[in-house]
């Protein structure tokens, strides 16, 4: 079957797995989300970057452990009550924890200590669980990136990576010291420090063969090693007992077809790259004789794939692209990092119950894609929503659950934290993705970043979104069915000026125009010389009328503009009503201008809007819709997580609203609560999204909503969309 026929047959699934009873097949939904924060004492400076890289659980489960690189910690998370964690502290170290394991009561954990990358040098560390205190520590002479132990706890093998300076030579290889392999000998679960093996894997890579730089190990029951060579493109088995090479074999290489190469604003599959080397990262074992590795590459590869190879080197199975068409059609494609695009960088394997579970993390997606094991071609169940970077899966089938260990913190930016995620198995219906597209010919669909909403004024559940300018390449009206369960994005009509893609827009709000066509509210930055305005588009997304706000306006503007628009009233009697994100210059503070435009007479005038107080950031508007009567806005704060406050759904009478001329003193809106989002938000037990950013309400009544996903730009690339219930002004 070729990939492209795969890619379709994929999307398909994807499309219709998340629709399933609950009386089906069991499926993975998120219970929990740990965030690494509140494991550091009071005392801690919390402004500073925190991680959870590898993660594994002590042999009952109940408790996870975690490295914790940037803050030289191992971290515990008490998981006796999955649904609840409880943080359980940390353990500093003296050096930078690059990975972890459990025997016993005893934690392996592998300590970069390196002065530079030309001196590399490391120690395993014994910690013991029960009292978080070190017992042992062996020398590793190298800088350690994996530890595996085996099933039946008799050895441990460390990849010692000496890891080359990206910065030198443009990260060229050879870079020496090579990397090697340890192996120890486990009595009692503690090592035998003085009678480590080490492998020398020079010498059997095609690439840079005198550089060994082992990334990843794992162990099957018969004691057989497997390590990726990620830089070398290259994996070998190796015996533990006796320390020898039993077999290695190159990683070869993946023709893709299909996929987006360019780091342009725009979500076009119609490139391939031949040749792409795997230089695969994680490698598990699927049973004895079969082992899959996550080619995330690093030097030169990257084949965005996975892979199922025998132990002698046979590819079984190869992904090709279908799993990042599903990422894609899930919105989580993220194009502002596409050289290796979804980078797939992490795996797991899990039997639960009779069915042997692979686990599939993408790094630069966030997201984890979860598939049995057939013998053959694996059978795709699932994607589920990660936080952002997911570099350790953990399966704990005892409990019928799954882990995820997100590294990135994007405190810096004022973004989520690292987290910890939980999952279980059980009977019930997927509640992730919640809306995807579907595919057009062989690929996938692109979308992300959804920021307004406008629903079809005669057929129920028919929304209409744009993206902002995240796409700015590209911009695009999708039209949504939102009837179904996920609800699905059938069209995407291209945004166009004279026969090109239209340029330099930043397109936050949409309504019709009652004629077939669209109003579009653009979001202006003078310093990005994008205006503020209002442009009418077509059927067909010609832009056909472009109206730039007022220069008595303009003279107060700022770069938070307009973040919606809706249309009141039919023919020559329609209005257009506008939602200014927040405060202009000339507007008292804790107010902005809801503006009126009269679309025959070409007049506009506005009133205030008094926005809620917030204790931390700012607070302001992010969608206007109008119905029975009323003006619906979606007014929040800019904070994530737990800080989040202010998600909610306002409603002002248009009855109620008397404009006046710009220029003159705006009378006040008066606005009532009509529904409270942060339920909602944290509805799937992840983090509570910033960007609640489009509101529409449907022809039968029901409020849709949907956030903003940043394209997957420093963010986990979740997009929330759901349905309220009907909206009624005597809420």
């Amino acid at each position: 079957m070729s990939h492209k026929t795969v890619s379709l047959a994929l999307l398909a699934a994807l499309a219709t797995s998340v629709a399933l009873p609950a009386a089906a097949d069991p499926v993975f939904n998120r219970i929990a989300s740990f965030p690494v924060i509140d494991n550091l004492p009071e005392s801690a400076d919390r402004s500073k970057p925190t991680s959870a890289e590898i993660i594994t659980a002590s042999e009952d489960g109940m408790t996870l452990v975690y490295s914790d690189s940037p803050n030289e910690a191992i971290g515990f998370v008490d998981i006796t009550d999955a649904a609840h964690p409880k943080p359980g502290g940390q353990h500093k170290v003296d050096g930078e924890p690059t990975s972890v394991a459990i025997v016993g009561g005893n934690i392996f954990a592998a300590i970069n200590t390196s002065k530079d990358k030309a001196n590399p040098s490391g120690k395993l560390e014994i910690i013991d669980l029960a009292s978080k205190k070190s017992v042992l520590s062996c020398d590793l002479g190298g800088q350690p990136d994996s530890v595996a132990i085996s099933p039946d706890k008799s050895f441990a093998a460390i990849a010692i990576e000496n890891e080359r300076d990206e910065e030198l030579n443009e990260g060229a290889l050879p870079q020496l010291p090579s990397g090697n392999l340890k192996i120890f000998a486990l009595k009692d679960g503690l090592p035998d420090c003085a009678a480590a093996k080490t492998v020398d894997l020079t010498g059997i890579a095609e690439i840079a063969p005198e550089d060994a730089e082992p990334e990843f190990v794992s162990i099957n029951a018969g004691n057989q090693i497997a390590v990726t060579l990620q830089e070398n493109n290259h994996i070998a088995i190796v015996d533990a007992a006796s320390g020898k090479i039993a077999s290695h074999f190159s990683a070869g290489a993946v023709d893709l077809d299909g996929i987006d190469t360019g780091k342009d604003g725009a979500l076009r599959f119609d490139g391939s790259i031949k040749g792409a080397l795997r230089e695969p990262d994680a490698v598990k074992w699927l049973d004895e004789e079969r082992l899959v590795t996550a080619n995330e590459g690093d030097y030169k590869g990257g084949s965005r794939s996975f892979t199922i190879f025998t132990r002698d080197g046979k590819v079984a199975y190869e992904s090709g692209a279908s799993l990042e068409h599903r990422i894609a059609a899930a919105g989580h494609y993220p194009d502002k990092r596409n050289k290796k695009g979804v980078e797939l960088e992490g795996a797991e394997v899990g039997r639960f119950g009779e069915t042997n579970y692979l686990f599939v993390a993408s790094e630069r997606a966030s997201i984890v894609g979860v598939y049995k094991d057939t013998k053959a071609e694996p059978e795709f169940v699932q994607l589920l929503p990660s936080g952002v970077g997911p570099e350790g899966i953990l399966a704990i089938p005892s409990r019928n659950l799954l882990v995820t260990a997100n590294e990135t913190d994007l405190v810096e930016d004022g973004g989520a934290r690292a987290h910890v995620m939980v999952y279980e198995l059980k009977e019930q219906a997927p509640n992730y993705p919640q809306i995807v597209s579907e595919a057009t010919g062989d690929v996938p669909l692109g979308w992300g970043a959804l920021s307004g909403l406008s629903a079809d004024a005669e057929k129920p559940g028919r929304l209409h979104a744009v993206a902002d300018s995240f796409y700015s390449a590209a911009p695009t009206i999708f039209t949504i069915e939102a009837d179904r369960s996920p609800a699905r994005i059938t069209q995407a009509l291209p945004v166009t000026r004279g026969g090109a893609a239209a340029q330099k827009l930043d397109l936050e709000g949409i309504t019709t125009d009652g004629d077939g066509g669209y109003w579009l509210a653009n979001e202006g930055d003078a310093a990005k010389l994008v205006p503020h305005a209002i442009l009418n588009v077509n059927a067909k997304g010609e832009i056909k009328q472009e109206i730039a706000l007022p220069a008595e306006l303009l003279a107060h503007q700022t770069r938070f503009g307009l973040e919606g628009i809706t249309r009141v009233g039919e023919g020559d009697d329609a209005v257009l009503w506008m939602a200014i994100q927040r405060e202009w210059s000339d507007d008292e503070k804790g107010f902005t201008k809801l503006l009126r435009y009269d679309i025959k007479d070409k007049s506009w005038s506005a009133v205030a809007y008094p926005l809620d107080k917030t204790d931390a950031g700012w607070v302001g508007l992010s969608e206007i819709t109008a119905h029975d009567g009323q003006l619906y806005l979606i007014e929040r704060d800019n904070q994530i997580g737990g800080k989040a406050a202010n998600k909610r759904l306002y409603r002002v009478a248009l009855e109620e609203l008397k404009p006046a001329k710009l220029g003159e003193k705006l009378p006040v809106a008066k606005k009532a609560l009509a529904h409270d989002f942060l339920g909602d938000l944290k509805g799937t037990n992840g983090y509570v999204a910033e960007k609640l950013e489009g509101f529409a309400i449907d022809a039968d009544g029901n409020g849709f909503a949907v956030t903003d996903n940043d394209g997957v730009d420093d963010s986990s690339g979740e997009t929330l969309f759901f349905n309220i219930g009907k909206v009624a002004a005597t809420h």
